[in-house]
């Protein structure tokens, strides 16, 4: 038997498996703000992403989950693109791009989190 979770437009009446949701997302934040600095926690916050996805499907937590594989994914894509390129000088302009990028997605989805809204309006 399967569990089934609600759809997005329904919401989960579940205090408790709100609550639970919203701090793994919450640590999955943390540990991405860690990893400005240091890259290895990154891809133990999208481990955490991808292990606990249906554990917060029907609830807030999952538009922030989505928004937190997102950031990881085009992270790694410009880190690559600017890593290749850095012989070339652009490459340090890219990996700066991304890192205030990275920055930026970190905030603005913990702050969205923290007031109770979705990470994509």
């Amino acid at each position: 038997m399967t569990e089934q979770y609600p759809s997005p437009q329904e919401p989960d009446l579940n205090p408790e498996r709100e609550r639970s949701a919203r701090d793994m997302a919450t640590l999955v934040y943390l540990i991405q703000a860690i990893a400005i600095f240091t890259a290895l926690p990154f891809f133990v916050a999208v481990i955490v992403n991808y292990v606990k996805r249906g554990d917060v499907r029907g609830t807030l937590a999952e538009s922030h989950f989505r928004w937190q594989i997102r950031t990881f994914w085009y992270w790694l894509l410009w880190l690559v693109i600017g890593t290749i390129t850095w012989w070339i000088l652009i490459g340090m302009v890219i990996l700066l791009i991304n890192q205030v990028w990275l920055i930026y997605r970190v905030i603005r989805g913990w702050l969205a989190l923290a007031d109770n809204r979705p990470a994509y309006s």
